[in-house]
């Protein structure tokens, strides 16, 4: 049976029952399925109060300001926002040209990743209720707006930072202690969602530092950014930390331990990118675990990816963490993270140096949090992903219920939670809506690419890099890290501008087609070469599209029409449908196959 876009997108919530495999840690399915519903219980809190007006707003994209409410759980615009804007790209060209950047997210899957949506490279098999592009920013013509701000406006607007205040605190936090009305959700008077406590004060590890000087349990890692959108030529910066839960960063007897965490992201690195992690040379009878695998209690210098029960093969963290798998209290299967595993990812605006050198902002667009808040097998992974299956062929008017609310976020039904905050029209942060929220969900959820719904970590650069690939953009930039290569040695980067022969989804990137294309539209092998040991020289803009990229954007942040589409760009897009046509096919005829 075919996929449809159901299954691409609209992975059912809170369905986990049926096989388990061999390859992953026993629990019973009824005590986990218990779990995942009471860790969500508070996500279907209704709203502490009901304002007509809020439930009736009818602004549109061409409103001057929209109308962000945070006390519902409606779909203003979009029934179905959690499919992206890039979606809904025009593969043929009006010259009969086809591209194919859709093989970037839909591809053959890697388990326990069960949805493998290859075929959406070929079909894009819209539903009845999806075929009308909801993102109706991506047409408006921002040209006058942008040509109307000022180098010196947007220079100053994205360097004053809107996460730190002048004293070094953090103004988000410090609003959420004493919560506005019109954010709490469920009117308890405080803040039930993610509170930040991320100082961006790291050391020679990675490590953040909290102003007292202890670890605040948050660690930056360095990653090849992800295909496309994510590229800063196309718009923004970003950056992603980890953290793990509180027992992996704690020896035996419940004390904070560096070493030990630091053994334990290496655990986790090796255990989701199934690949063995070097790490400093470690006496493995401090913690009693065969770190390398080789059948003794030795000394290890890296962590072997050796998850395998079927054959008896079997791995462990360290610590406190050790005591809790054993007990049955904390998970481990290969490609999926422990749950209680956080991350940050904040995406914001591209700064220029006066050298030209590209960086991130100290503004931030948006502060996106997510954490795994329960575990799902094996086998209840693979089975959402056929009634998916089933109930797209069965009810293919149907459209996915994402359970949650602006208050807590949003729930993407594999154990995983999404919040997100993004500027109110003074710049500051404020969490999204509803509405804006579930954006976040088909990407993180229901497509092949990811692993255990992430993007970034999986990307992670490797211990020959900078700090063994643990650093933060701020203390190192781009330039010079090397072009990302399949386990088959594609050249990802590459690859897609060969099936894309362009910069990014919508095709709209001058800079990336003139510096990599010849007149002919082929391939520029010297800067191709240029690419293979400097990623720099594709995904970083010039100075001046970083510019203009960034005003384009505010006018968006004045309009406050996320729910429209936040992509920047400022000529209205022509390869995007605004109704795709029943039974739209890519013109894609070999879809690419991506080498785990």
């Amino acid at each position: 049976m075919r996929l449809t876009m159901a299954c691409c997108f609209l992975l059912v919530s809170f369905l986990f029952v049926g096989c388990r495999s061999d390859d992953e840690q026993s629990s019973t399915a009824a005590e986990e399925a218990s779990q995942e519903s009471s860790q969500t219980a508070a996500l279907v809190v209704e709203p502490a109060t009901a304002n007509a007006d809020e439930d009736s707003a009818t602004d549109t994209a061409a409103s001057a300001v929209t109308d962000t409410t945070l006390l519902n759980t409606n779909l203003k615009n979009n029934d179905a926002a959690y499919i992206p804007a890039q979606c809904y790209t025009k593969t043929t060209a009006d010259n009969g040209e086809v591209h194919n950047p859709c093989f970037a997210c839909h591809t053959n899957s890697d388990v326990p990743n069960y949805i493998n949506d290859l075929d959406f490279q070929m079909v894009a098999d819209f539903r009845p209720t999806t075929v009308t592009n909801k993102w109706s920013n991506l047409f408006k013509d921002r040209t006058d707006e942008v040509a109307a701000m000022s180098d010196t406006a947007i220079q100053a607007w994205v360097r004053k930072s809107n996460y730190f205040a002048d004293d070094g605190g953090l103004l988000l936090a410090n609003k959420l202690a004493e919560v506005p009305a019109n954010w709490d959700f469920n009117g308890d008077g405080q803040w039930d969602g993610y509170v930040p406590d991320l100082y961006f004060n790291f050391d020679d590890q990675g490590f953040d530092k909290t102003p007292n000087g202890d670890d605040s349990g948050w660690r930056a890692f360095a990653y090849t950014p992800f295909l496309g959108t994510f590229w800063p030529t196309n718009g923004s910066t970003d950056d992603v930390l980890i953290r793990l839960p509180a027992a992996m960063r704690e020896d035996n007897d419940g004390h904070y331990s560096r070493t030990v965490y630091q053994l334990n992201l290496a655990i986790v690195e090796a255990v989701v990118t199934k690949s063995d992690v070097v790490i400093a040379v470690t006496d493995e009878s401090l913690y009693d675990v065969d770190l390398n695998a080789n059948g003794r209690i030795d000394q290890a210098d890296k962590i072997v990816y050796a998850w395998q029960p079927s054959a008896g093969r079997f791995m462990s963290y360290v610590g406190r963490a050790k005591a809790l798998q054993v007990a049955g209290e904390l998970h481990m299967a290969g490609g999926l993270y422990p749950e209680g595993t956080e991350f940050i990812h904040t995406v914001r605006y591209i700064d220029v140096s006066n050298e030209g050198e590209i960086s991130l902002a100290p503004r931030m667009k948006e502060l996106r949090y997510s954490r795994k808040h329960s575990w799902n097998t094996y086998g209840q992974l693979n089975n959402a992903a056929l009634t998916e299956i089933r109930e797209g062929d069965q009810w293919p008017e149907r459209l996915r219920n994402i359970k949650g609310n602006p208050e807590i976020g949003v729930v993407n039904g594999q154990g995983w939670l999404y919040q997100g905050f993004i500027e109110d029209q003074q710049g500051e942060l404020r969490p999204q809506s509803y509405e804006e929220s579930v954006n976040c969900v088909g990407c993180h959820s229901g497509i092949g690419v990811t692993a255990d719904s992430s993007f970034a970590f999986p990307r992670k650069l490797a211990h020959d890099q900078f700090q063994g690939g643990w650093f933060h953009w701020s203390q190192k930039g781009l330039t010079g890290i090397p072009e990302p290569q399949w386990r088959d040695g594609t050249w990802e980067y590459t690859e897609y501008l060969r099936q894309n022969r362009s910069g990014n989804e919508f095709r709209n990137n001058s800079e990336v087609t003139s510096r990599f294309f010849t007149g002919s539209g082929e391939l520029n092998a010297e800067a191709i070469e240029q690419l293979h040991s400097d990623i720099a020289t594709l995904i970083l803009p010039s100075a001046e599209r970083a510019w203009q990229l960034n005003k384009a954007y505010k006018v968006i942040v004045d309009e406050q029409s996320f729910i429209y589409g936040r992509d920047a760009h400022i000529e209205p897009l022509d390869n995007v449908w605004q109704e795709a046509p029943a039974g739209e096919v890519t013109g894609v005829v070999e879809p690419v196959v991506r080498a785990w």
